[in-house]
């Protein structure tokens, strides 16, 4: 039966294989009459021979493509109608006629590239946007020694407000439209996209490979991502191929790195002179003869490379590419230094006729950094004294552990000590599947899983002054943090007459599994030749001496069902509506579900009659959109339950024999515990000025957040376990306005000047922390130190003022005998030290405008490009100064030339006090770009460009410190306190290469 069945099988297959090739012999034929064969040449605009062109016969399936030099071969009668296209290029029709070789060049199709924007779960044309989208490509990014992509934004976005210090190691601060949360870290921060894998680690890319950034601002344009939304959204595009094209290409550049500006700090003559002019003198151990620079010690000319070379191809039904990134970034303090590197690699290919799109992207990033105790080496940098020698005769660092005050440690021998490495490796693997299910509708499947492996190991030597008398000690930290998304969404597109009609609908499951590992600390080795590598040589006397990292395992989950509906009638009025439900296990079991709606709207006023007899104007729309989004991020899956551990403090019993550890309640459940939510409403103004020479956005947001969780809300303990609990009770709002312009300067044959300044202004303010059941007044923060200030705050968040509100002594001047006078509560004029009930408001470290300028000018083959940015309206508290501002101690720690103006009996110079709140605002040429194109006539070498770069060249400002780009993120910003990371000044070389 079965044979029967098989020899039936093949026969029907036979005959309908041979009626096929019947009807294809018969087709061709048809055509072939009364056809002649038309060969031809395509190029582009530089007269490059284009490969890959789509070469068709208009209105049949009949084509052919062009080979590697440009070249087709078709048959075609009289009649028909060629037609050549190429994504990425205009596409041509040319009748055939008698024509027997038709040559033609292919025109980029820049407008309409540069035009699409990558929106959530699809694209759209900028001109059909209805909310706040700002677009970035390669192009207009910032260069440099870049360490994250983030930095490739600093002022190129109104808004967008990007900090970074110069350690390597260190990520940049990113704030969006102001600060919207109580909290720390990731919940501060926007929400990256990586070709649209939601939550990708930005850190896994090199900014070579990233082809366009579009940061999403209001909540019409977030909402669809729903419970992570509420900071932005930054979605990430990377490089793909082109249609028809292979490429190769490199860049690269080498770079040296200089401390921008110094402490001026007294020389160890200096000193002296100062001491004895004040009829002090130092301590002999204090003092052996030397001048000793510290900053010089600690600080080094750092050299950094980057390399990365990438390469690619795409035919008619696949495109693939793989590149692979190095990065060496030595730090400008001793013993700091990033080494990196990426690969990835990408493979689309299309079968069934197009109808099917299965793709697969690997990414893995490896780096491996070194660090130093910065809260120890940057202070004790300033502190330590000139007077000493950092060595002893027989070669161990000297130390003096018996002085007291400041500057107690060996700056030199906490460098060269304490050792600090973290390797980390983190992988990206994305699974895409794309089906066309009938004309208009596909339906997207997406898999992705990201794995963040990190090795932390520490090792303090036996001449470590920061473990003294343990004989070495070592720590390790060994933990996997995974993500798993899984997502599948339907888009249809329909045009039927003037409208037009988007709707999408998908499922997202999400699964993050952290802490995955182990961390220990031991001490007592016999030697310190292995470091940590080896933890079995310790040689603890007590159990105390053995640690263990406190950090269990968690899993969170996240499921979300969302829907977008897009209508657009007759290129005049947009609509756009979004609707998202987040579930996650982080929150209460009574509030684990949340619904996040978006509603926009648009009237692209240009395509209106009435505008026709305003030349002038060549692009005017009016957008408004109002929308919820939320913030879960950083929250672990235990921050509403009721969680048991060892309390701080706690020690370690007998139990029937044996010691154990304390355990107890550590965290109150709260089932109410739900996220933050942020409503925004944006009102926009898109225009275009003498045919879009000029080109800009206007806009004005309200952006109000509530449910602000803040963990640490009084309760009573009859009540619950512990006397405070985290819950949902604050708001906080954000009201600001935007504006950005794009404009062609000037334009001749040889020369073009393009210029693109923005300006931001936002206002914070914290509305209320309490509700009817949780009860505060205010939160202080910034808790210093400081001789004498151990238990000061600088910092409040209060009803009616901006997160990072300074609470500070009011300074009143020096008296007659040259102390430091401070007004106290009563109004009254003292000498001593205040209390901390005499503190008052006094500015905060929120910018009133933030603003960058970006120019480029092209001449013939020449490239200048120059950026500069700033910001104005917010206060720094430079607790730096103050500290080191202590002329009475002038014996235990150096001090610097400013307080060679101070009077020696000023006891009081040192407090911190609004004498060291100082301007924040500063103007910075950022970097400047000087490059050269060479395009060689061999078709083999498309073009190389050589460049020269230099960032902070310039800064102006009237802050006395470092440098007045201070951390503005977190719930302390604004504040320099002995923890600034100098920043540099680089000039770097770079060449690219196209092939």
């Amino acid at each position: 039966m079965k044979q029967n069945y098989k020899k039936t099988y093949l026969s029907f297959i036979s005959r309908w294989q041979c009626l096929v090739a019947m009807l294809l012999f018969f087709s061709l034929n048809t055509h072939a009459q009364g056809s002649k064969t038309i060969t031809g040449k395509v190029i582009d605009e530089t007269n490059q021979p284009l490969p890959g062109v789509t070469v068709k016969i208009k209105g049949s399936n009949l084509g052919t493509s062009t080979d590697t030099n440009g070249v087709y071969t078709i048959q075609a009668k009289p009649s028909d109608i060629l037609t050549f296209s190429l994504l990425g290029s205009l596409t041509k029709e040319i009748p055939v006629n008698n024509q027997v070789k038709i040559n033609i060049t292919l025109v980029s199709d820049n407008q309409n590239l540069k035009d699409v924007v990558v929106i959530g779960y699809g694209t759209a044309n900028k001109k059909d946007l209805t909310g706040a989208v700002t677009s970035v490509k390669s192009e207009e990014f910032n260069q440099g020694v870049l360490v994250n992509p983030a930095q490739l934004l600093q002022g190129k976005v109104a808004g967008l407000n990007v900090t970074k210090s110069g350690d390597p190691n260190a990520k940049p601060s990113t704030i969006l439209r102001g600060p919207s949360t109580l909290r720390e870290g990731a919940a501060q921060e926007p929400f990256y996209i990586i070709d649209g894998v939601p939550g990708a680690s930005i850190d896994l890319l090199a900014p070579a490979d990233i082809e366009n950034i579009d940061i999403l601002k209001d909540a019409s344009s977030t909402a669809i991502y729903g419970s992570r939304a509420a900071n932005g959204v930054i979605i990430v595009t990377t490089k793909r191929s082109k249609s028809g094209q292979s490429r190769l290409n490199y860049s690269g550049y080498a770079a040296v790195e200089k401390v921008s500006k110094k402490y001026d700090m007294l020389s160890a003559p200096e000193l002296r002179q100062y001491l004895a002019d004040n009829k002090q003198t130092l301590n002999a151990v204090d003092d052996d003869g030397s001048d000793t620079n510290w900053q010089s010690l600690l600080e080094r000319t750092g050299y950094s490379q980057n390399h990365n070379v990438s390469y690619g191809g795409a035919g008619q039904t696949s495109d693939y590419g793989a590149s692979v990134n190095y990065l060496d970034n030595k730090g400008i303090l001793k013993n700091t230094s990033l080494k990196r590197t990426i690969v990835r690699a990408f493979l689309n290919e299309k079968f069934f006729n197009d109808r099917l799109k299965l793709g697969l992207t690997i990414t893995n990033s490896n780096s491996k950094s070194s660090d130093i105790y910065q809260s120890q080496a940057l202070p004790n940098m300033l502190f330590y004294l000139p007077t000493v020698n950092p060595f002893n005769t027989d070669g161990s660092y000297k130390e003096n552990y018996n002085r007291t005050g400041s500057g107690t440690r060996n700056p030199l021998s906490i460098v060269d000590n304490n050792i600090i490495n973290n390797l980390n490796n983190k992988t990206l693997i994305n699974g895409m599947a794309q089906v066309n299910i009938i004309d208009g509708l596909k339906f997207t499947a997406s898999v992705s899983s990201q794995r963040d492996q990190n090795n932390y190991s520490t090792y303090l030597n036996s001449q470590s002054g920061l473990a003294r008398g343990v004989n070495g000690q070592a720590q390790k930290i060994d933990v996997l943090n995974k993500n798993q998304i899984l997502e599948g969404y339907f888009n249809y597109d329909k045009t039927f007459g003037k409208h037009s009609l988007k709707l999408l609908g998908g499922y997202s499951w999400q699964e993050d599994r952290t802490n995955d590992g182990f961390g220990v600390t031991t001490q007592n080795f016999s030697n310190d030749n292995l470091g940590s590598n080896n933890l079995f040589l310790s040689n603890p006397t007590l159990l105390s001496q053995i640690t263990f990292n406190d950090a269990p395992i968690s899993t969170l989950r996240l499921i979300s069902y969302y829907g977008r509906v897009q209508y657009n009638y007759n290129e005049k009025y947009l609509f756009q509506a979004s609707l998202r439900d987040d579930g996650s296990s982080a929150f209460g079991k009574n509030n684990r579900w949340g619904l996040f709606p978006a509603v926009s709207a648009g009237w692209r006023i240009i395509s209106e009659d009435f505008m026709q007899s305003v030349p002038v104007i060549s692009d005017l729309k009016l957008r408004a959109g109002y929308g919820v989004s939320g913030n879960s991020l950083g929250f672990n899956a235990f921050s509403s339950l009721l969680i048991y551990g060892t309390l701080p403090g706690s020690n370690k019993f007998l139990n029937n024999g044996s010691i154990s550890n304390a355990i107890g309640p550590v965290r109150n459940p709260n089932p109410d515990l739900k996220w933050e939510s942020t409503a925004t409403t944006n009102i926009g103004l898109d225009f275009g000025l003498f045919k879009d020479r000029i080109t800009g956005s206007l806009d004005f947001y309200v952006k109000k957040t509530s449910d602000l969780i803040y963990d640490r809300y009084e309760v009573s303990t009859t009540q619950f376990f512990l006397p405070t609990i985290t819950a949902n009770v604050g708001k906080m709002k954000n009201t600001g306005v935007e504006f950005s312009l794009n404009a062609i300067a000037v334009k001749t044959d040889n020369f073009k000047w393009t210029t693109s300044p923005n300006i931001a202004h936002n206002k914070n303010v914290v509305e209320t922390l309490s509700d009817d059941f949780y009860k505060i007044a205010a939160i202080q923060t910034a808790q210093l130190g400081g001789k004498g200030q151990s238990g000061n705050f600088s910092q409040l968040i209060q009803p009616g003022y901006a997160l990072g509100t300074f609470n500070l002594w009011n300074y009143a001047g020096k008296n007659a005998a040259g102390v430091s006078t401070y007004i106290n509560a009563a109004g009254q004029t003292i000498a001593t030290q205040p209390l901390t009930t005499d503190a008052k408001i006094a500015g905060d470290a929120q910018p009133k405008l933030i603003y960058g300028w970006a120019n480029t000018f092209n001449y013939k083959n020449w490239d200048l490009n120059f950026l500069v940015r700033g910001v104005l309206g917010n206060k720094i508290l430079n607790a730096t100064k103050a500290s080191l501002n202590n002329p009475a101690d002038a014996k235990l720690q150096n001090i610097p030339r400013f307080t060679l103006g101070e009077s020696f009996n000023d006891i009081n110079a040192y407090l911190i006090s609004d004498r060291f709140l100082e301007s924040g605002s500063y103007l910075r040429l950022d970097n400047a770009t000087l490059g050269y194109t060479v395009k060689p006539k061999t078709p083999a070498i498309k073009a190389i460009r050589l460049y020269v770069t230099a960032n902070n060249l310039f800064v102006i400002t009237k802050y006395s410190g470092l440098d007045p780009e201070i951390n503005i993120g977190g719930l302390t910003p604004g504040i320099d306190n002995n923890n600034y990371y100098p920043k540099t000044r680089t000039f770097s070389f770079g060449a690219s290469a196209s092939f």
